[in-house]
């Protein structure tokens, strides 16, 4: 079990997680983004890395190598980052926190919470090409990602940071949650 603080993130589509993680690479910190696992996949493939592709692609390698298969493949990655506080983005279910846990001598989950009407306007103001059109599609999506355990992760995070207001509070919020983090891994 490495001697090394494993800080996970997780929340639903559109809640900020890409904000966070901007504001913890800014604080020197290593980020390992649990979506380049299946994106690896997706080229090792030969797969073309829409979003649609990808996300069969996640559950296909659930169905056929286990929950937590997306963790154990991030876990050498972690394990190589020379930082002794490493953050993992895009937790997805209780599988992979607990396989973090089986794997680190201190593994803590932040989840994000923004309500789904601000989540929804966020999405569909961004405009990426995986982004839903409608409420319908926005809701589909939500669905899709509270049906590979996403709320059971969220549920029993160790952290609630809440992200309804700006990039500045929700920086000032992350480095309290931050520093309550640090403070007990250092116990």
């Amino acid at each position: 079990m490495k001697r090394k603080a494993v800080v996970g993130v997780a929340g639903m589509p559109g809640s900020g997680k890409a904000a966070v993680k901007e504001i913890v690479r800014e604080m020197g910190y290593s980020v390992i983004i649990m979506g380049d696992a299946i994106r690896e996949e997706a080229e090792r493939r030969k797969l073309k890395p829409t979003q649609e592709i990808l996300g069969q692609l996640m559950l296909e390698l659930r169905k056929d190598k286990g929950e937590a298969v997306v963790a154990k493949r991030c876990i050498p990655k972690i394990e190589l980052a020379e930082e002794k506080v490493v953050f993992v983005d895009g937790i997805r279910s209780l599988h992979e926190v607990n396989e973090f846990r089986k794997h680190f001598w201190k593994f803590f989950l932040i989840a994000i919470h923004t309500s789904p009407r601000t989540r929804f306007q966020r999405l569909f103001r961004r405009k990426r090409s995986d982004d839903p059109k409608s409420w319908e599609a926005f809701v589909e999506r939500d669905s899709r990602e509270l049906n590979v355990g996403l709320g059971d992760a969220i549920a029993m995070a160790d952290y609630m940071l809440p992200n309804e207001g700006t990039r500045k509070q929700l920086k000032r919020e992350m480095r309290r949650v931050l520093g309550s983090v640090l403070a007990k891994w250092m116990k």
